[in-house]
């Protein structure tokens, strides 16, 4: 049948559940190290580990073949300074990356040393780095000696837009050739994930797909203490699992839908996986390490059941260099070949403003449109076929175009920003800058429990996740050869047995989408574009009183939806430690977007600073930590790598 509606009538009831269902029953498994989520970052730190000989489980909550954010594809390999084409300093880079606040120094210099080494190994693996059937010969940006395409709209931009004094100055650099800086490579992502699974298989890591890790387990049940494994539930099976561990990586990443819930009109409201719900770093939470940046937040914008994948145009990454024209084909002078800034996705604003006005004056006709036609057909070819093709928000649409007889050669593509309107305030979403924070070995504030990827505060991208998961699985398996075993406490096992099947246990009540419609609308009403001390008091006891009254009610008929309501009770804490973070921060921010109007100083000095948060006792504790906390992002990095080689050797 091809629809639930056809199905029902052929069948005139729902069809029984078609798994074997174990609740209750238990499984036990030992690792040397754990890792938790079975995305990018998480099949590197499985691959690290493994390679180290050590026993590696990877548990993942979809499949692992293509699930997190990166599962279906990505366009770019970001901040690749050690590529032997690039024409910039890996650690310099990095300190480039660096110059901005509430960034994550560590991660970014991990990533600008080693994700080229990742590149290199992913291409032993069968993942497609380079243009091998020149498919894109002189395309702007290909090497024709290594076939490796580099992205022609990243250009070493910051210093010059800094120093330029008027708008004209500005508009004309959109127009000047620069020498490319060489750190993005354009690549086929859709090869990737497929060649992680099958390199974790070769090596022996034994993978859980289809099972929802739960919580982590602490030395003793203590938390703050040493983490030892942790529990899972199989969503198809409802079997509960136990994983014992030397130690454990995080790599769940952060959290999408605390704002927004509309799956059957709206589309899923959030970019990223819908299993992205907060698991890993409540779960962090829950057992006592430190978390910081949970109060940032941002208005959704692309990508979304709100919002089209083609927001900005050509400044949206996967659409660079296509031209924007205006209804009547007038030139709109939306910048093709360089951003503005490190990784914004709109233009400046002086320019964002040109455009508006523009529109208000008639000098520009919407809609605005993609002008595809009139670029050269290898760049046409590469930005339809590569770069769209290969990025996992967008491989859908273009496959819905070309199926629909689209054909860029000769359609322009509709552009919607301006004419779909700007997001409401309270269409927000977490943003990717909260996490649990990590040293120099991305070890978090507990013993034996590490972090990659979008898990870790301020994370970045696709090359981000995978660099970060392939040092800290080398890392906690350097820890789990020295450390020694301990014992997994019985009592803290039930006591989360009992929280997980207690939906399960009732027969009707509160389902799923109910009680995460609740938790966002509550986050909408009080912790949206403004916040003062009340309204954040009020949003807290909103969703204390769903806790304590919508919460019991809650109940699942199958596993699946088992593992959803266990989703929503990830969200419902995940949203708690937002609010926690924002009474913490009593000053406005412009680089965390964040607006409080009972402190409306923007970014005053005493508040340019870290806000850490972490539960002790089970009572919120906050603290705080200098923007450059990690020191010499440089010095840092050698002196805790002194044995690894790599393709950059260092100055």
């Amino acid at each position: 049948m091809s629809t639930w509606h056809d199905y029902f009538k052929e069948q005139g009831h729902a069809p029984d559940w078609p798994y074997p269902v174990r609740y209750d029953q238990e499984q036990e498994i030992d690792a040397d190290v754990l890792v938790i989520g079975g995305g990018i970052a998480g099949c590197w730190a499985a691959i690290s580990a493994a390679k180290q000989g050590l026993n590696v489980a990877l548990v993942e909550k979809g499949d692992t073949i293509r699930s997190g954010a990166g599962g279906p594809g990505c366009d770019h390999w970001c901040n690749a300074p050690a590529n032997p084409l690039s024409n910039v300093d890996p650690d310099e880079w990095a300190e480039h990356m660096a110059d901005r606040p509430y960034c994550n120094g560590i991660g970014l210099q991990i990533q600008c040393r080693e994700n080229y080494d990742c590149l290199l190994e992913l291409e032993q693996m069968g993942g497609k780095v380079r243009d091998t059937g020149d498919d894109y010969l002189g395309a702007e940006g290909r090497d024709e000696k290594t076939k490796i395409m580099f992205s022609p709209r990243y250009t070493r931009v910051h210093s010059y837009l800094a120093s330029a004094e008027t708008d004209e100055d500005k508009m004309k650099f959109y127009q000047a050739d620069h020498t490319r800086n060489n750190v993005v490579i354009r690549v086929w992502g859709s090869t990737f994930k497929p060649a992680l699974k099958k390199e974790c298989q070769r090596l022996g890591v034994r993978i859980f797909d289809r099972v929802a890790v739960t919580s982590l387990l602490t030395e003793n049940g203590v938390q703050g203490a040493r983490v030892v494994g942790a529990t899972g539930l199989n969503n198809r099976t409802g079997e509960f699992m136990i994983f014992k561990s030397k130690s454990a990586i995080l790599a769940t990443a952060g959290a999408g839908s605390i704002w927004l819930i509309s799956t059957e009109l709206g589309g899923y409201s959030n970019m990223m996986s819908r299993t992205i719900t907060g698991d890993g770093t409540v779960m962090a939470w829950k057992a006592g390490a430190e978390l910081t940046t949970m109060e940032a937040a941002g208005v959704l914008r692309i990508a979304t059941g709100h919002k089209h994948k083609w927001y900005t145009g050509a400044g949206d990454a996967s659409y660079e260099n296509v031209p924007i024209v205006d209804a009547n084909g007038k030139r709109v002078p939306y910048p093709t070949q360089g951003w503005a800034d490190w990784g914004a996705m709109m233009p400046v604003p002086d320019v964002e403003q040109a455009i508006r006005k523009g529109i208000l004056s008639g000098e520009y006709a919407l809609p605005f449109y993609g002008d595809f036609p009139s670029m050269p057909e290898v760049e046409r070819n590469a930005t339809w076929k590569l770069m769209l093709g290969e990025e996992s928000t967008t491989k859908i649409i273009i496959d819905t175009f070309n199926k629909a007889g689209y054909d860029q050669s000769r359609d322009l593509l509709q552009s919607y920003k301006f004419i779909e309107g700007s997001s409401l305030p309270q269409w927000r979403e977490a943003g990717y800058g909260g996490g649990v924070i990590v040293d120099w070995n991305l070890k978090t504030t507990l013993d034996g429990l590490y972090a990659a990827g979008m898990q870790m505060f301020s994370p970045e991208d696709h090359s981000y996740a995978a660099a970060t998961g392939r040092y800290a699985g080398r890392k906690a398996a350097a820890y789990a050869r020295e450390v020694g075993e301990s014992k997994i406490s019985r009592e803290q096992v039930i006591l989360e047995k009992a929280r997980v099947y207690a939906p399960v246990k009732r027969s009707s009540g509160m389902e799923w989408k109910e009680l995460h419609a609740g938790i966002a609308r509550a986050m909408q009403y009080y912790v949206s574009e403004f916040k003062t001390e009340s309204l954040l008091n009020m949003g807290l006891d909103t969703l204390r009183k769903i806790e304590e009254e919508s919460v019991p009610q809650l109940f699942a008929l199958d596993p699946h939806k088992l593992m959803r309501s266990l989703e929503d009770l990830s969200l419902l804490t995940y949203a708690q430690i937002i609010i926690h973070a924002s009474l913490a921060r009593k000053a406005s921010s412009v680089p965390l977007n964040f607006q409080r109007i009972d402190y409306p100083t923007l970014d005053p000095p005493e508040w340019r600073k870290f806000l850490t948060i972490k539960q002790e006792n089970s009572k919120v504790k906050t603290g705080e930590l200098p923007l450059t906390f990690w020191g010499n992002m440089k010095e840092q990095y050698e002196a805790h790598n002194k044995d690894y080689t790599g393709v950059y050797k260092g100055k």
